[in-house]
């Protein structure tokens, strides 16, 4: 039986397992546990996942709880895919903050996953790496 649940707190060893096992750690800084620490830290609404205790899928999100939930990272780990485990993740992390619109940028292999749950596109998305790159 999977276990969700809202946690303030996860260990970095777990989340940094986590998002290894579900390729998202392929652009996560796994390496870097200082920085992987506070996404944990400052990431305000994290929703879990857990198997026998076993972290196997984490929604870490930044929200205001009334206007928008940026979900950063929606990890899964691949032994659990496709069973609605994301999909629940999803659905609870929206439950929390109801009035707020959520919000995520896709891996993209996901990219055809989220509109199969319902979720819409929208195109107008920018993001800056470095402020040295403002013109």
């Amino acid at each position: 039986m999977i276990e969700y649940k809202k946690e303030e707190n996860i260990s970095v060893e777990e989340f940094k397992e986590v998002l290894i096992n579900s390729t998202l750690g392929k652009r996560r800084p796994i390496h870097e546990l200082e920085r992987l620490s506070k996404m944990i830290e400052f990431g305000n609404l994290i929703i879990t996942a857990r198997h026998n205790n076993k972290l196997i899928g984490v929604a870490r999100s930044l929200t205001d709880f009334a206007f928008c939930t940026y979900l950063s990272d929606i990890a899964v780990d691949e032994k659990y895919q496709k069973k609605g485990i994301g999909k629940e993740l999803i659905r609870r992390t929206k439950l929390e903050a109801p009035m707020a619109k959520l919000i995520l940028l896709a891996a993209p292999e996901a990219i055809p996953y989220y509109p199969k749950i319902g979720m819409q596109q929208y195109e107008y998305c920018y993001y800056l790496n470095d402020v040295q790159d403002l013109l």
